[in-house]
Order: C-alpha cells, then sequence, then structure tokens
C-alpha cells in the first residue's frame, strides 16, 4: 500500500480518460482502499484501518545511542521517532538516511517487529513543521533506503493512529503533515468500533507520457535481474 501512490494512479487514470471525479474503489496487497477524485487534481485517499502496536519502545542504535519510539501500522509497518540527531532539512539527507537505517538494523537486531512477526521495513522521523500551517515535518525511510518525497500516506495514517491513542488528536480533526521536501498531506480519521479509519487528502501531477520499446533480441529486455542465465556477448 501506498498512499501517493495510489493518489497518483488516481490522477493518472483521469489524465488517459479512464476515470471521472468521483470514487473508485483500489485493490491493494493490504485491502481495497477507496479513493475520491477530486476536480483540481487533488485524490482523498481512505485508507486501511490503522493502529499502534507498540508505545515507547527503547533500542539501541550503532553510533547514537538509545532512540525511542512508537511502532505502528497504517498499510505499512512503521517505527515512529522525534528523536532526532539532524534537522529536517534537504540538506541532511544523507545523514537522515543512514540514521534511520542504523534504527531498522536495530530494530531487526532488537527483536522487535510487527504483528505476526512482521518486519518494521519502514523509518518514520519527526520534528518540527517548517511550511505555515503544518502541524509536524517528516523523513521517512522506505525499504531498498530509498526516502519518502511525499508526506507519506500509509506513515501519516500511523501517525494518526498514535495520536489517537495519546489523547492528541480527535475524531473529524485534520493534521497537517509535510514532507522532507515541503509538499502537505491533510489527514483525519473517523473511528468504527474504535478503530482508526485515516483519510488522506494529497495532490499529484502528470509531467511525462512515455513510450517503452521492448525488443525480444535485447538480453536485457526485462532488465539486468530478470535476464535468462546465458552467455551474451556485448
Amino acid at each position: 500500500m501506498c498512499g501517493h501512490g495510489t493518489i497518483g494512479i488516481a490522477v493518472t487514470l483521469k489524465y488517459l480518460d479512464r476515470i471521472q471525479p468521483g470514487l473508485h474503489r483500489i485493490e491493494t496487497p493490504v485491502g481495497v482502499v477507496q479513493a475520491v477524485l477530486h476536480e483540481n487534481n487533488q485524490v482523498s485517499v481512505h485508507n486501511v484501518p490503522s493502529y499502534r502496536s507498540a508505545a515507547g519502545v527503547r533500542i539501541e542504535v550503532d553510533g547514537f545511542g538509545e532512540v525511542t519510539g512508537d511502532v505502528a501500522w497504517g498499510g505499512n509497518w512503521f517505527f515512529l521517532t522525534y528523536d532526532l540527531p539532524f534537522e529536517l532539512s534537504q540538506s541532511n539527507l544523507d545523514q537522515l538516511s543512514d540514521y534511520a537505517w542504523r534504527i531498522r538494523q536495530a530494530l531487526a537486531r532488537s527483536g522487535i517487529t510487527g504483528a505476526d512477526g512482521s518486519e518494521i521495513d519502514h523509518i518514520e522521523l519527526y520534528g518540527p513543521p517548517t511550511a505555515r500551517g503544518a502541524d509536524s515535518k517528516n523523513f521517512v525511510l522506505c525499504p531498498g533506503r530509498s526516502y519518502d518525497r511525499s508526506p507519506c500516506g500509509t506513515g501519516t495514517s500511523a501517525k494518526l493512529a498514535c495520536l489517537h491513542a495519546d489523547g492528541k488528536l480527535r475524531e473529524g480533526e485534520t493534521w497537517r503533515q509535510e514532507s522532507i521536501v515541503g509538499s502537505i498531506f491533510e489527514a483525519s480519521f473517523t473511528l468504527r468500533d474504535g478503530v482508526v479509519l485515516p483519510q488522506i487528502k494529497g495532490s499529484a501531477y502528470v509531467n511525462a507520457d512515455s513510450k517503452l520499446i521492448l525488443d525480444a533480441r535485447d538480453p536485457f529486455e526485462w532488465g539486468i535481474q530478470a535476464i535468462k542465465k546465458k552467455a551474451v556477448l556485448v
């Protein structure tokens, strides 16, 4: 599940004239999510139920000492922390990525997981916002050591679950989440039998329309990972 990916899919399908503004259902690996496509390239995503599974988890991170955070589910498993040795700035991307990666390694080394032993493969660092009107700013390290350029829809959903659990955000209130690049998601939630159901609103824009050409004679037609085991003359 990816929040901004879902927003991007809806806007792209509209660009291709395959859907029109309104409510749409999208199947994801973690369940069906609903997306409302608006007229202005904005999309509201009704995400899967989200919850916090552990609060105040303490781990020893190589080179940084003790770090405290929460474990929560928002469509992916997250470790969320306000312990920041660096400012949340694009000038610190390398340091933030290294720090978040060390946190992930420390979680694995300590045997800390999500439900049913699921790996916590997203690390979310929080700090004060820089954009006007935002409630907080984040940096999210995803699998593959890539960082999220958006405020992270599943990460924001996990944050909503933590805020609700701490009594810091009520049903229907809006949380404005800023990303490391300054973009904003507007987030809120409803409760159903005590379960947090997040809604994330953001925008996307189509900036390329490309054509891929696949040549069967090319040994790397499907990429270097998919190449058949045979001698290749290049």
